[in-house]
């Protein structure tokens, strides 16, 4: 083949560090379309976002070249140095440190995204530490539940 063909989507989810309620509806109205503006800076392409107080959910298209590890760290940092350096900022935020991520095929495009911009609907019926749980073993992904969450 001559060139390098990939469409890669992503489920990206990380909370507040101790799962704290940040993310109030006048904060998160500035930090998601920031926290877009820094994947896009980046390559990625955040097709979804959305979250509750006390997590955040991206649907992400990311491109072979990208290192995870290292465009999630941006998302996070980035505008955690943000908030801390806003007219009022809050001095205790922070994401915790980790992060799960789990690979979305086109088939389930719509489905994940419609997921992620209605979890206000979905967290009347669950908490976010079951909703994670929930995740990790659908996508079979193994986890140490005494180390799950900061």
């Amino acid at each position: 083949m001559s060139s390098t063909l990939v469409k890669i989507m992503l489920h990206v989810v990380f909370s507040t560090r101790q799962r704290a309620p940040f993310i109030d509806a006048a904060l998160k109205a500035d930090l998601y379309p920031y926290m877009a503006t820094i994947a896009h800076q980046r390559g990625a392409t955040v097709m979804a976002l959305g979250g509750m107080p006390d997590h955040v959910h991206l649907l992400l298209r990311v491109k072979a070249s990208h290192k995870l590890c290292d465009l999630v760290q941006a998302i996070k940092a980035i505008p955690s140095k943000w908030v801390h350096e806003r007219p009022e900022p809050i001095p205790e935020f922070g994401w915790q440190t980790g992060y799960a991520a789990f690979s979305v095929s086109q088939s389930n495009e719509a489905r994940v995204r419609s997921y992620i911009l209605n979890q206000e609907a979905h967290h009347r019926r669950s908490t976010f530490k079951n909703e994670l749980i929930g995740l990790l073993e659908k996508h079979q992904v193994e986890y140490d539940p005494d180390h799950l969450f900061d």
